[in-house]
Order: structure tokens, then sequence, then C-alpha cells
């Protein structure tokens, strides 16, 4: 780290006296700050012990840096850490399953991976992160464990460690979820395409298309077709890779795709057409929905004004009659929506190959399954606060306990099969090292 990194990291740390061994973790990390926590005591007790090289520190502290908006310094004190070892270990503040989860990670910023910290936490059970990138050695060694997960999101950026861990897996010592070869399908265009034409879907397309085919547009509006062949203005733009609404608009015309692109970095964009999804009321409803094992569970629904919904901003917090259709939502969901869309909802699953992925959808005009994304990354968590949301904390432990089932179903599936393809047959002793990787 160079001497302008730290010392932009010592000017967001601030004070502190924490003196913790263990890995505090994202779910932890996110949890407090978004509890509104003054952590500049653990921060000040991070910063001396990364500059002693420990590398637990160096990650907590690139965690809680890139949470308070230095995303810069915290990627480059991750490479630091990385450059010293590759598996950090997760332990639950209360262990409630006896599961050993192994997450195959990428380098990168908070939306590199599947943030699993939160699902660990929830169901209590021990996640191991292992770093795997062309950047960086290959693990001679894998650490013991009962399932492995890919964590990467299907960003472009992960495709070359999405390869990579591709050509390892052949004779993994066990089970493995979300496998590279669905996650390599799942770029926004890709699955946009792989789900058209299909009852009860209604998902636009997404297109990847440079910066020069956009300013040929703007000229040319008439020519929109021959790059999007389902659209017309007003359309849907955003930065390949970008999440959370990053520099997300819909542009009416031309002009105002003209004025995008003057106001908006990167060569590489994503269009698409718009939806006047609204409701009856005139509100934005937006769903987020997790497939575990093919099987939905809503992990929030957020109503707003705003075409762009997300949940933060959709004034939930401030709204009891928007948090009472939440609540009734989330009780009904199994009879209601998952049931009306039960079968949009398992072609998603199908075409996915993944065994644990996210969607934010809507509901079309004409009652279709709207569906704005499909990705592996998308994040749940129990953060809300319990007095204002006490209907959330019941739902996402359902999740979280439906999500370490996958886990531990695979696992013991995995031991029978093995037992009745070779008897007698013994396991390593547990404690013991895994067997080498890819061979």
């Amino acid at each position: 780290m160079s001497n302008a990194q730290l010392q932009s990291a010592k000017t967001n740390a601030g004070e502190s006296d924490y003196d913790s061994n263990a890995l505090m973790g994202l779910a932890q990390l996110m949890s407090r700050v978004f509890a509104g926590e003054d952590l500049a005591l653990e921060a000040q007790q991070l910063l001396q012990r990364a500059g002693e090289g420990d590398a637990i520190a160096l990650m907590d502290l690139s965690v809680l840096l890139q949470l308070r908006g230095d995303e810069a310094t915290g990627v480059a004190l991750q490479q630091e850490a990385l450059s010293i070892q590759q598996h950090f270990q997760l332990i639950p503040k209360v262990p409630q399953s006896p599961l050993k989860v192994l997450a195959l990670m990428a380098p990168g910023n908070l939306m590199t991976n599947t943030p699993l910290e939160f699902l660990a936490e929830g169901a209590g059970f021990q996640l191991d992160l292992l770093y795997i990138s062309p950047d960086l050695p290959r693990p001679l060694h894998l650490p013991e464990h009962d399932v492995a997960f890919v964590a990467l999101s299907e960003l472009e950026r992960n495709r070359e460690s999405l390869d990579l861990i591709n050509s390892m897996i052949a004779d993994w010592p066990r089970p493995i979820l979300n496998k590279p070869e669905a996650l390599l399908c799942m770029g926004r265009d890709q699955i946009s395409y792989r789900l058209q034409d299909m009852p009860g879907l209604d998902v636009p397309i997404n297109a990847i298309v440079n910066r020069d085919q956009l300013a040929y547009l703007c000229i040319h509006p008439g020519e929109l077709k021959q790059v999007l062949s389902d659209a017309e203005f007003p359309l849907i733009i955003r930065p390949l890779d970008s999440h959370a609404g990053n520099d997300l608009a819909c542009v009416e015309d031309a002009t105002a795709l003209l004025e995008y692109l003057q106001s908006t970095a990167g060569e590489l964009f994503y269009l698409a057409r718009f939806v006047d999804y609204r409701s009856a009321d005139g509100q934005f409803r937006k769903y987020r929905i997790m497939l575990i094992n093919g099987e939905p569970h809503l992990a929030h629904m957020a109503i707003s004004d705003h075409w762009m919904v997300h949940y933060l901003n959709a004034g939930m917090m401030e709204s009891e009659v928007k948090r009472k259709e939440e609540a009734d939502t989330m009780a009904s969901f199994s009879q209601g929506f998952a049931q009306k869309h039960r079968a949009a909802l398992r072609k998603i699953y199908e075409v996915s190959g993944l065994d644990y992925l996210g969607i934010d959808c809507g509901e079309s005009p004409n009652g279709d399954l709207l569906v704005f994304e499909v990705g592996a990354s998308m994040n749940v968590h129990a953060m809300d606060p319990v007095d204002i949301f006490p209907y959330k904390q019941p739902q996402m432990q359902r999740l979280f306990t439906a999500f370490e089932s996958m886990m531990l179903g695979e696992h013991l599936n995995f031991r029978i099969a093995r037992r009745r393809a070779a008897a007698p047959f013994s396991e390593p002793p547990r404690g013991e090292p895994g067997q080498a990787v890819g061979g």
C-alpha cells in the first residue's frame, strides 16, 4: 500500500482500542454501520494491526473503508491482505449448524461476490472464504468443508476467475453449488435473451452497446431497433457492471441520451426498453425474490412513486401503510404472489442453472412477472430495525434456514452417494486439510 493510501486509511479510521483477533466480516461490519454505530475505536486498532502485516485486520479494514465510501483504499488493503494469505474464516456469533461452507471468492469491491456472510450469520454455520484469481497463487490445498459455493457474481470482470475455477472443479472433493459454468451465462444481456418469449414472463432485452453506437443513435434515433429489437424511447441505460442504481437512468429521447453520455463515464453500456409498471394507485412495487433450490422466498417488497425503486429510498421506514402492505405480502407470499407466478419463477430457476439466485422484479400492466434483474449476488439481510420492521426477522430467518437446509442436504446426499458407490467408505478425519485442488 502506498503512503497516500495509508494516510487515507488513517484519516478514515479515526481512533480506537479494538483488540479482537477474529475476522469481523461484512455482515457484522455492515450491520453496525447501518445501525449508525461509531466504529472509530475498532477502526484505529484495525489500522494498527494492519500496519503490522495482520491479514485479518487488513481484510476487515478493507470492508470498513468501502462501507464508508473509500473504495479505492479498501480494495488496495484487500490486495495487501491477499498477498499474505488467501483463506479467511468466519465463525457465527451463535453457532447453530454443524455445517462448514467454503465460499470461493474473487478479489474486488463489495459488489464482486455474493454476500454469503449474512446467510452464514443468520443460519449459524461456519463460512470459510478462499480467494481465487489468475493474479493470485493457485491454492495447493482446500480448507476442510462440507459444501463449496462459488460466490463470484456474474460481472464481466469476474469471467477470468470463473474460467479458472471451472478448470479446477472436475475432481472437487465435496459438493459444489452455483457452478461457474452457469455463472458464466448469467450476464445481464445473456440471461435477458435466454428468458425471451416465455409465458408469464416479461423480460426486456438488455443489449451491450458502446459509446460510439449510442452517439450514432443520438443523431439517428430512428435506427434504434437495429441495436435493440424490442425497444423504443424511453430507454433504460446503465454502464456495464454497474449495480445498486449507479448511473442508472431512463432517457426519454435522443437529446436525453446525449446528455447522459456527456455526463457519464464508461465505454460500454446496457440498453433496455422502459416498462411503466406502476400499479393502479400510481405506485411502483419492486420485489426481491431469492430462489433457493428452486423455491421462492421474498426478501423484501418496496413501494415508491419513482420507477427506480430502492428499498432504502422508497420511504418504507417512514410509512406505516407501506410496511403494512409489505408485511401482508410476506405473510401471503407462498399462496399469493409466488403461486401466481410459480411457473415463471420455475422457468427462471431452470434456465439459470443456479442453486441460489435472486430476482428483482415487478408486475407488468398485463400481470406478467416483469424481470428487472436476475443474478447470484443480490444481498439479503436482517439489518432492519426490529421495532419498525417486526415482521422481517421471522421472514429472513426462514430464508436463512432454507439456505442452510439446501447446503446440508447437498452434504448429506453426497455422503450417501459416496457410501453407496464404494463400500466400505471412510471419510478423512475431521480437522485435517482437504485434498489437493484440481489434481
